[in-house]
């Protein structure tokens, strides 16, 4: 049977907020057995904690936004890939402020500060959501989907589609996800000159 597995050690990477712009700091920290992700909020007062689930988030337009009561954290979505992709089962993660640095718009700095610290094995053992029938999700407004279909090994297979002649489509795929850091972890977020007034009248 797979166990969990945490970090080994702590560790922290800052820089600018994508959206507020302010200089945050994240700190990676090891956790007990069946603690799952969550992410402490340690510049409000009470350090409130949200657990980094489905059921909190309420937003993802150009990032993913976390909230419980008062308490709300976004552009997690670089740091959670790296988690899950290198094995991780539970963390307590650390901000002092409203969402996680951007970094270089990518995962890469996340998996080499887990390759740096080191991964853990655990007691307890590792939970599986196992998929028997396909599930579709499709978002009407944006015409995108998620296909979701049994199988016995995690892959992904993902088309992107862009009203752009400087981007044209795209296909990509995943195998395996020991292939993560090499292939995946390095691919930047970017965004469109004609979305930058669009996304500043959103409040982004």
């Amino acid at each position: 049977m797979l166990k969990q597995k945490t970090l080994k050690d702590s560790f922290s990477l800052s820089g600018k907020g994508l959206h507020t712009g302010l200089e945050l700091t994240v700190t990676f920290n090891p956790a007990p057995d069946n603690h799952g992700y969550k992410i402490q909020r340690v510049d409000m007062e009470g350090q409130p904690i949200i657990d980094a689930v489905a059921d909190n988030v309420v937003e993802t337009t150009r990032g993913t936004v976390l909230a419980k009561g008062d308490a709300r954290v976004s552009t997690i979505e670089h740091g959670m890939a790296a988690l899950y992709a290198l094995g991780i089962d539970n963390c307590l993660i650390q901000v002092n402020g409203p969402e996680f640095p951007i970094l270089d718009g990518s995962a890469q700095y996340y998996v080499q500060e887990i390759d740096r610290v080191g991964i853990e094995e655990q007691n307890a053992v590792k939970d599986f959501y196992i998929i028997k029938s396909k599930i579709e999700f499709r978002d009407e407004a944006t015409g995108s989907s998620i296909i979701v279909l049994p199988d016995e090994n995690f892959s992904l297979n993902v088309l992107v589609s862009y009203d752009s002649t400087i981007i044209p489509n795209q296909f990509a795929t995943l195998e395996d996800m020991s292939k993560f850091p090499t292939e995946i972890a390095a691919s930047r977020t970017f965004v469109f000159v004609r979305e930058i007034e669009p996304l500043l009248s959103a409040g982004l």
